[in-house]
């Protein structure tokens, strides 16, 4: 099939298809005699596989590991297994980062509904947001 029936079965644009090829995830098509690419049935389900995997947070670079590691030694499901934990944990540091944030986002808010705009001190941006200024000792020669 020629790139544009590959891009309507898998929802694809034909530049991602170009773009998969050249990142490594997508192998070469075989190429018609008028030099169209002549694509099978295995790009479907090998871009169907790249989706998936990205929705679950896989990066290309990931996901060409995964298909080298396919290619190389069979079932790649441990690998798989070390990069979905992986990103377990960095998700839970991401999570617990944005609690926090939140957090803090919520005291600033519940501290600007505290302040009366008509003692905000002209020397400083905005009263709600303080910034802590660091002083550092100037050194002495």
């Amino acid at each position: 099939m020629r790139i544009g029936q590959l891009a309507a079965r898998t929802g694809l644009t034909t530049k991602t298809i170009r773009f998969y090829e050249s990142a490594g995830v997508l192998p070469a098509p075989a190429r018609r005699p008028s030099g169209y690419r002549d694509y099978d049935e295995g790009a479907v389900a090998r871009l169907a596989f790249v989706k998936a995997a990205q929705a679950a947070g896989l990066s290309l670079a990931e996901i060409r590991e995964i298909i080298t590691v396919r290619a190389s030694t069979g079932a790649p499901c441990q690998h798989v297994l070390t990069l979905l934990d992986s990103h377990a944990a960095d998700l839970d540091r991401r999570i617990a980062e944005l609690t926090a944030l939140r957090a803090d986002v919520e005291r600033l808010r519940s501290r600007a509904g505290t302040l009366d705009p008509a003692t905000c001190d002209p020397a400083v941006v905005c009263q709600v947001i303080q910034a802590d200024v660091v002083t550092q000792p100037v050194p002495t020669t």
